[in-house]
């Protein structure tokens, strides 16, 4: 019998798995050390434990407890990195493909424009994958009238974009991107004049697409304001897009054109949406009636298809026969094209992308990722498909609609529709199943579709899935198949933190923690990465406001709370940061990185920590005791011109809240304010070799957060700190010097 040549290859990096099992030992041997020199001090004669106040001593303890368990357990990603190759070449022929659904959300047309929008939709009915079997839905919950309108137009322009990508196999089959300076899909073509002249053409076309999709937005912004529809009150609208002329649907391969549904939910004050959950849940029910693919690819607005193969390549781990009936999706990297070489935010997401997620693939694959993964429609039914339910019982999981309920059953096929073409009385069906009533009283979003519980519904979803013995794998092609729209200002880099922090914390502290509810149901390595990302915003704000804080008070009065240089301790607490920082090293370099990532991932580790993290796990503390509702603010995706100026020359754009920003300046403050004094204590008393691990701190907590202190003295542009900011979190930290300093002194 022949054996067909395999789909794909897992590679396995045995160096990096010794030194991260190497590294993991030394260093938790040398923490055990220090728990012991810690714990060793609570029994110490009184006079001894005089020196220190025990509430000060106990603090610093319990800080380096937690950031040593969250450490602990972050080392499960370490344990079996994985890589993997794909051979798409190998696949059957199209007519064995299966179909897939695109779903792409938007919410608000002026954060998120339009013409981007559209450029990720003509990029996604470009893929190569058979036109019959592509459908695409956007999700509008703005139920704006220039989104649909662009999609008419995408649609308008697709008719001659698609054949010209097929026809000279261009690869970047974004619009936007491929007429930009850097493309460089020309280069096989040369100077030839057909290509010339087509390009031409199609560049003509382009530029009109985009006139046409701005005038309208220009013409229409005004009757938009007086209309009584709003983002958060208007009723249910889907609309297949189609010529308006009753041509019949093109025979040539080559002008085949994708289903494309405008699908815009009804939403209502006094209803819950559940925000992008509750989107993605509306379009798993409209296209599982109009299309039902078994397959389904979800995409940011913003997030466009950067190699059209990337269908064909999650296609090679849904086809092999070994994982296909477990595998539940492929994901991909968020990659973004708008980096600069000063990547001071971190945009592109080095550590989650191009560490974290190998290790995850080696246990039971990666965390779902909100944007650029490959999903089967059935593993987001439930147990309901498993359980061979009766009708009653799958009415009252997945609502009233007959037409969706028997689009769930293994042998249900999708009406044949003519080019275009929906019946009225589907479009009838279609639309309740659109709004705002249908899911109550049943299971959507609580044991079916995307689920509900957190704002992170990616990451939770994903979880459950796992627990229910769903495989997940991870791709990270030389190409990156997707790309995005980084952030690059301060502001937008909170608040996308604050909720994800918030979402991410919200699941650590519920019945669904990972360290409980995973372990019982995945693999003991598995649910401890879980279990990280739920908890480190937690594990890692309370220990840095008391390393940012406590040490410096104790500084500036004189008190020690690290072993002296002399001492056989101060090895090891020496041996602990210098072992964290060379790991952490030789990740960033192993990754493609440079000495100043590191900087500016631990910079920004710092001000997250005190900021984001801190607010995002009060906010899930206060949402778990009912205090608070769930809330959820769209990340800015328009392009601030002066903004990613300040971005592409290494500089903080501070124009954000002052509740987020003055925690931060607060902690530079006080850092300042105790360096200072003391070392001119330190210099009068003459105890450096009790102190320095004290002035060692400070000294790096501010050479690491020097931005912050040039953005307080020394720029004057508009990205500047505020003086009121400066000045109010002066007062803070002279309080808190105050009033600690008074504390130890009685």
């Amino acid at each position: 019998m022949e054996i067909s040549p395999p789909l794909h290859l897992c590679h396995v990096s045995k160096t990096s798995i010794f030194i991260n099992r190497l590294h993991g030992l030394l260093h938790s041997i040398a923490i055990a050390f220090l728990i012991y020199y810690r714990a060793f001090f609570l029994f110490q004669e009184p006079q001894t434990k005089a020196t220190v106040p025990m509430l000060l001593w106990l603090l610093v303890f319990v800080a380096e407890l937690l950031l040593s368990f969250i450490w602990l357990i972050g080392q499960a990603y370490g344990w079996h990195p994985v890589s993997r190759t794909v051979f798409p070449e190998r696949l059957p022929e199209d007519d064995k493909l299966p179909a897939i659904d695109v779903f792409i959300c938007t919410v608000d047309p002026d954060k998120e424009p339009t013409l981007e929008v559209m450029n990720t939709v003509l990029s996604a009915m470009a893929l190569d994958y058979p036109a019959e079997k592509l459908n695409l839905y956007l999700s509008d919950d703005g139920g704006a009238a220039v989104t649909l309108h662009g999609m008419k137009e995408a649609w308008r322009f697709a008719k001659s974009w698609l054949p010209f990508c097929k026809k000279y196999g261009i690869k970047t089959r974004c619009p936007k991107a491929y007429f930009s300076a850097t493309s460089k899909d020309d280069d096989s073509f040369g100077s030839s004049n057909e290509f010339m002249a087509d390009r031409q053409i199609i560049q003509e076309k382009y530029e009109d697409f985009k006139e046409r999709v701005m005038r309208f937005r220009e013409d229409f912004v005004l009757e938009e304001t007086k209309s009584d529809i709003t983002g958060r009150d208007h009723p249910a609208l889907v609309e297949v897009i189609q010529d308006n002329s009753n041509e019949e649907a093109p025979k040539d391969e080559a002008n085949k054109m994708p289903l494309l549904v405008y699908v815009s939910r009804e939403k209502r004050p006094s209803h819950p949406h559940h925000f992008k959950a509750g989107a993605l849940n509306v379009l798993l029910r409209v296209s599982g009636v109009i299309s039902n693919s078994p397959h389904i690819l979800v995409l940011d607005c913003d997030m466009y298809c950067n190699d059209p193969t990337s269908a064909r390549q999650a296609m090679c781990f849904f086809f092999d026969p070994n994982i296909s009936s477990s595998l539940a999706f492929v994901q991909f990297p968020q990659r973004f094209h708008n980096i600069s070489k000063h990547d001071i935010y971190d945009s592109q997401l080095r550590s989650t992308f191009g560490i974290l997620w190998q290790g995850l693939d080696g246990l039971k694959g990666p965390v779902l990722s909100g944007t650029g993964f490959y999903i089967k429609r059935n593993s987001l039914y439930g147990d309901s498909m498993l359980k061979g339910c009766n009708l009653p019982e799958l009415r009252d999981t997945f609502g009233l609609s007959n037409e969706f309920v028997n689009s769930i059953r293994q042998n249900y096929k999708a009406k044949p529709m003519s080019y275009g073409s929906v019946s009225s009385m589907l479009l009838h069906e279609i639309r309740i199943l659109a709004s705002c009533d249908y899911p109550r009283h049943t299971k959507w979003g609580e044991e079916v579709g995307f689920l509900y519980h957190s704002v992170a519904e990616d990451f939770f979803t994903g979880f459950i899935l796992h627990c229910k013995g769903w495989l997940s794998v991870y791709l990270n092609p030389s190409r990156p198949q997707f790309l995005g729209t980084s952030i690059t200002n301060l502001n937008d880099l909170l608040i996308q933190g604050t909720r994800w922090s918030s979402g991410v914390v919200e699941v650590g502290l519920s019945k669904f923690c990972p360290l409980v509810y995973g372990t019982l149901r995945m693999s003991f390595l598995e649910s401890l990465c879980y279990a990280e990302i739920s908890l480190f915003p937690l594990f890692y704000c309370l220990p840095l406001w008391c390393f940012a804080t406590i040490p410096q008070l104790c500084l500036l009065n004189g008190i020690p709370l690290y072993p002296k240089v002399s001492s056989s301790f101060f090895i090891v607490f020496s041996f602990i940061f210098l072992s964290a920082v060379s790991k952490h090293l030789y990740e960033v370099l192993k990754s493609g990185g440079s000495i100043n990532t590191l900087v500016y991932e631990q910079r920004l580790w710092m001000m997250k920590s005190v900021s984001t993290h801190t607010y995002g796990s009060l906010d899930a503390v206060m949402k778990r005791i009912g205090v608070k509702e769930a809330s959820f603010l769209p990340t800015n995706k328009a392009a601030d011109e002066e903004k990613f100026k300040l971005y592409q020359m290494g500089k903080f754009d501070f124009k954000t809240s002052s509740m987020l920003l003055v925690p931060m300046v607060t902690v530079i403050i006080l850092n300042m304010a105790s360096f200072v004094l003391g070392v001119i204590r330190i210099i009068i008393a003459g105890n450096w070799d009790s102190m320095v691990v004290q002035v060692f701190l400070s000294s790096y907590i501010l050479v690491m957060n020097s931005a912050i202190i040039e953005g307080m003295t020394i720029r004057k542009d508009k990205g500047c700190i505020p003086l009121s900011v400066t000045v109010l979190s002066t007062v803070f930290s002279i309080i808190f010097l105050c009033l600690g300093s008074f504390f130890l002194m009685y």
